[in-house]
This record gives structure tokens, C-alpha cells and sequence, in this order.
């Protein structure tokens, strides 16, 4: 199972982390500077500074991508979107359909963005990146950190001026996003990606616990922490878009569809039929992203048709509570 990653610098091919069992291990993200309006840090909310790389595919990218259009900053934080194929070279830059090639660094690939941050990185090339035009340097890529910064730290640039991370739920939502991240978000992952059978069964029992418990919750309540949509339904809603279509199939995530739970299937419907949503998501580059990125998983490369999915049906979910 190899991927790419830099090593002082260097592109190289080396396998994902694992453990002794075969379980997924994530690579930690390494770039974590802040914006912050309060001038506490050297990078300042101006206007046409930052740069964001994204994947339509990578349910983490696609959390910056929401909190981008929802807080109205698609026209202050420009923008590069990598082809939906990571072959051996890793994420690169094409005029594929839904590509938008890097006009800010000219780059080829993804990697030449980390090695002119850090010329001796060592670490994978992901996405999502925040790029500060002004010093020439990544802030950060940290999906979390990113879409909170968007959130809070644009005040006077951001034309919507609704915070997703209020106060008095901020400990919530916080919360919230600590309990989905290993089971679920990183679930899937931890399922597609291991090599033993212990270590796929006990990825999936988790992930399901989890499904099985979040529905739950949206049985008796609109989003994950109350009546109103926060940071956390971001979170989720990456993941589960890409739930029936990918990782059901591709990653044997197989014990039940979202579409077979009533309140997490039309609390999905919800959130994708925002139309700030829905601008963000790219199902053709989800899919052919995965199919054709993981010939370990999916050798012939073929992108499957389904399943059919209408993300557009009514969801109900202003009913609930009445």
C-alpha cells in the first residue's frame, strides 16, 4: 500500500503507518501557525492574502471548502483545487474538469508547495492548505484549525457575520468534534486502510456504534449539538456524503447505508440542500478520486456507476420537534 510523502525535502514512496495489528495510522498535520484578527500572531485577516488548496474529494479539504462559501470569503481567500487522481507523484495540479490549477505558485504538484514552505519537510503532502501570499509560507493544514479561523478570525472581510462556533456551544461543539474524529471520520479510513481482519472488524464495529448512536441524537434534535447547525454538523456531513457512494463499497464499510438510517438520511439531505452546501460538493471527483487513487484497494480502476443516490429528496427535518 504505498503512497507518497517527503523526506528532508525529497519526494519519496513509503507506505502508510501501521501498527503491529494492521491497523490505519494517521500522519499527524505539522503546519500549525494561526491567523488571528487580534494581531497576536504574524498573519493578519487581510483581503486577498490567503491562498487555500483543497481536493473536492478529501472530506477533510471539503470542511474548508463549506466554511469558505458559508461565511462569504470565496472572494477574499482565493483558490486551487487538485485533479480528483493521486497517482505516484502524489496531489498535482491539471485543467481537468472541477481543477483549478495553481495560479498563486505555478506549482505542478502539490509537494512543491511544501518544499518551498519548508525546503527540508518531512512529512505527507496533504491537503487542506492555508497559503499566506504575503510571507510565502503555509499557515497551516489542519482542516479543524483552518475552518475555525475562517469562523472567527475574518470579522470584517467574511460577508456573513453568523459564527458556527458561538460561545455558549463552543464547549459542545468542541466536544463533539473530538468524539467523531477516530471512530467515524478517521473510521472509514481505519477500515479501508487496514491489512488484518482484526483490525477491519474492530474499525467497523466502531464506526457503526457510532452511526448507531448519532442517529439517536437526530431522532430528538435538528443537528449534532442542538437546534442550531455549528462546526460539528461540518464535521459530520464530510463524511457521511461520501458514506453510500465510497466508502460503503470501496472501503467495506458495508454493515448499513446512511440511507438506512431515517434521521441520519435526512439530516444529510438537510445539510447538502444548503445551498452553500451544496456549492461545495463534487461527487464526480469523490468518486473517481477513490476508485482510481487506491489500486491497492481497487486494482482495474474502474469507477462504479452507483449507487444512485437523491440527495435532492425532501428531508423533513424543520418537522422535527413540532
Amino acid at each position: 500500500m504505498a503512497t507518497g510523502m517527503m523526506i528532508e525535502g525529497q519526494w519519496t514512496t513509503e507506505k502508510y503507518k501501521q501498527d503491529e495489528k494492521g491497523r490505519f495510522l494517521r500522519n499527524p498535520t505539522t503546519f500549525r501557525q494561526w491567523v488571528k484578527a487580534d494581531g497576536s500572531t504574524p498573519f493578519q485577516p487581510e483581503a486577498g492574502r490567503y491562498h487555500l488548496y483543497v481536493s473536492y474529494a478529501c472530506p477533510w479539504a471539503h470542511r474548508t471548502l463549506i466554511m469558505r462559501q458559508l461565511k462569504g470569503l470565496t472572494d477574499a481567500i482565493s483558490l486551487s483545487v487538485v485533479d480528483p487522481y493521486m497517482g505516484d507523484g502524489g496531489w498535482y495540479f491539471s485543467e481537468s474538469a472541477g481543477a483549478i490549477p495553481d495560479r498563486v505558485n505555478q506549482a505542478t504538484y502539490l509537494r512543491e508547495i511544501y518544499a518551498k514552505a519548508d525546503s527540508q519537510y518531512t512529512g505527507r503532502v496533504t491537503v487542506p492548505i492555508l497559503w499566506d501570499k504575503q510571507q510565502n509560507t503555509i499557515v497551516n493544514n489542519e482542516s479543524r484549525e483552518i475552518i475555525r479561523m475562517f469562523d472567527l478570525e475574518f470579522p470584517a472581510i467574511a460577508t456573513n457575520p453568523t459564527s458556527y462556533y458561538p460561545g455558549d456551544l463552543s464547549q459542545k461543539i468542541d466536544e463533539t468534534i473530538d468524539t467523531l474524529y477516530q471512530p467515524l471520520n478517521n473510521g472509514v479510513y481505519r477500515a479501508g486502510f487496514a491489512t488484518s481482519q482484526e483490525a477491519y472488524e474492530e474499525a467497523v464495529t466502531e464506526l457503526f456504534a457510532q452511526l448507531d448512536s448519532w442517529e439517536k441524537v437526530l431522532g430528538r434534535q435538528r443537528y449534532l449539538c442542538g437546534d442550531r447547525f455549528t462546526e460539528a454538523d461540518i464535521c459530520l456531513f464530510t463524511t457521511l456524503l461520501r458514506f453510500d457512494v465510497v466508502y460503503y463499497g470501496h472501503f467495506k464499510c458495508n454493515l448499513r447505508h446512511i440511507w438506512d438510517y431515517p434521521h441520519l438520511w435526512g439530516y444529510l439531505k438537510e445539510l447538502y440542500q444548503m445551498p452553500e452546501v451544496r456549492e461545495t460538493c463534487n461527487l464526480q471527483h469523490i468518486k473517481g478520486h477513490y476508485y482510481r487513487s487506491h489500486p491497492h484497494i481497487n486494482p482495474t480502476g474502474i469507477v462504479p456507476k452507483g449507487p444512485v443516490v437523491d440527495f435532492d429528496a425532501p428531508h423533513h427535518r424543520d418537522k422535527l420537534g413540532q
